[in-house]
C-alpha cells in the first residue's frame, strides 16, 4: 500500500486519463458509482504505483522510487482486485515494462475514443440466423472494440435481428420463411428508425447463410452510411486487420451468346468449379465471375479490398445487363466472406439492375436455388 502523498491534482489527472476505469489489461471496470451500495457518486478505484514509492515495495528501487512517487507516468488506476493482483498476489508476473504497456494501451485507447466527434457515432446492427451464430455475436465488448477509429457506438445496446426456425434449410419453405422474417424484423427494428432520423449510421456485424446476408445487404442498400465488419477465425475477432497483403481479384466476362442462362460466380473464400454451375443451369450457361487468388475463409482482412470488390461487382452488373438485355436474370453462386455477402446485396441498384437468384451450397444436393431478389423479392422454391 502506498505511503506517499499524491497531490489531488495528479490524482484527478489520472482519473481523467483512465476515464475512471481500471487500467489492468482486459478489465476496464468502471470505478465510479455503486448502485448496489446506493452510492452513485462514490469512487472505488486505487491509485497504484508501477515502481513502488518505497524501495522495499513491489518493483521498488532505492533511487527511482522517491523520484517517481508522485509522477503521473508512474501511476495507474486500478480496481481493488487488480491492485492486489499486481502488488500482493503475483508481483513477479507484473514487472515494470508490462504495467507501463498496460497504462499506455489503456490511455491511448481512451484518448482515441473520446476524441471522436459526435457525427461518427453509429448504431450497431447484429444479425444471425441461428442461436449458435448469435452466441458468437453476444460479446458487445468485442464488437464495440472493433469500431474505432472510424466509428464509435451511438448507444450501449445493439439492434438485434435473429432468425430461428425449426424448419431445416433443405425443406421447401425454409428460405421463404427466413426471408420474410428478415424483412419484417428489418422494417420494424431498423427501417422505421431510419425514417424517423433516429439512426444516421450503422455498423453491421453478421453471421448467417450467404443468401440471407445478401438479402440483408439489399435491405440496407445505400440509403445511409454503413460499415460492414468481417468476422475472423484466426485471430478471432471483428476488427479490420491493416497492413495485410492486398487481394488479387480476377474478373471473368462472357463474350458468347446472349440469350442463354446467366451465372455470376463469386469465389472469394473458396473455389467454385464451372461444371458445378453448368450442372444446375445447363451446358450453354454464360458464366461471369469475380475470383481471388488463393481463396480462403479469412481472406478479407482490409476494408480497402472490400471497396475494390464492390467496384468490380458494380461494373460487372452493368456489363451483364448490357450484354444479356433487360429481361435476363442473374443466377448468383457465392462462396464469399460475410462482409462480401452483405456488400454484394448493397451494391445492387434496385431500379436499375437485373434480378438476382441466389444459390446456396447444400451438403446433400449441391447448389440449390433459394431467394430471388427483384420483382418484389419473389421467392423461388427449390426443385432439388
Amino acid at each position: 500500500m502506498s505511503s506517499s502523498y499524491i497531490p489531488a491534482k495528479t490524482q484527478t489527472q489520472l482519473w481523467a486519463l483512465a476515464a475512471g476505469r481500471c487500467e489492468f489489461s482486459g478489465c476496464n471496470k468502471f470505478l465510479v458509482g455503486d448502485l448496489v451500495a446506493g452510492r452513485e457518486d462514490g469512487k472505488f478505484g486505487f491509485v497504484a504505483h508501477i515502481v513502488a514509492d518505497s524501495e522495499n515495495g513491489p518493483r521498488g528501487d532505492k533511487i527511482r522510487s522517491p523520484q517517481l512517487a508522485s509522477e503521473i507516468s508512474n501511476l495507474m488506476l486500478m480496481c481493488p482486485i487488480h491492485h492486489k493482483e499486481i502488488d500482493v498476489d503475483h508481483v513477479d508476473d507484473y514487472p515494470e515494462n508490462v504495467l507501463i504497456a498496460m497504462k499506455r494501451e489503456h490511455e491511448s485507447r481512451i484518448e482515441m475514443v473520446t476524441d471522436m466527434d459526435a457525427d461518427r457515432a453509429a448504431h450497431v446492427l447484429r444479425f444471425a440466423a441461428t442461436i449458435g451464430q448469435m452466441d458468437s455475436l453476444v460479446s458487445t465488448k468485442a464488437i464495440f472494440a472493433a469500431m474505432p477509429p472510424d466509428r464509435h457506438p451511438a448507444e450501449r445496446r445493439t439492434i438485434d435481428i435473429e432468425l430461428n426456425s425449426e424448419v431445416k434449410d433443405d425443406e421447401p419453405s425454409f428460405w421463404e420463411m427466413q426471408s420474410e422474417h428478415l424483412r419484417r424484423q428489418f422494417a420494424r427494428k431498423v427501417k422505421e428508425r431510419i425514417e424517423q432520423k433516429d439512426i444516421l449510421q450503422l455498423s453491421v456485424f453478421a453471421l448467417a447463410p450467404q443468401p440471407l446476408l445478401i438479402e440483408l445487404g439489399t435491405l440496407l442498400g445505400d440509403i445511409m452510411p454503413v460499415t460492414v465488419h468481417q468476422k475472423y477465425r484466426e485471430p478471432s475477432g471483428w476488427k479490420w486487420l491493416l497492413h495485410q497483403p492486398a487481394i488479387n481479384f480476377k474478373v471473368g466476362e462472357h463474350s458468347g451468346p446472349k440469350d442463354v442462362p446467366v451465372a455470376l460466380k463469386l469465389a472469394i473464400s473458396a473455389t467454385i468449379d464451372d461444371q458445378r454451375i453448368r450442372s444446375v443451369l445447363g451446358a450453354n450457361t454464360a458464366i461471369w465471375s469475380i475470383t481471388a487468388d488463393e481463396p480462403h475463409n479469412d481472406i478479407m482482412r482490409r476494408p480497402e479490398d472490400l471497396a475494390i470488390y464492390k467496384t468490380h461487382l458494380r461494373r460487372l452488373l452493368d456489363r451483364i445487363k448490357a450484354h444479356h438485355g433487360e429481361d435476363a436474370s442473374i443466377n448468383v453462386f457465392p462462396a464469399v466472406p460475410v462482409s462480401v455477402a452483405v456488400e454484394t446485396g448493397r451494391t445492387r441498384m434496385p431500379k436499375a439492375d437485373l434480378p438476382l437468384i441466389i444459390y446456396d451450397q447444400s451438403s446433400q444436393k449441391g447448389f440449390v436455388r433459394t431467394i430471388k431478389i427483384g420483382n418484389q423479392f419473389k421467392i423461388v422454391a427449390s426443385k432439388y
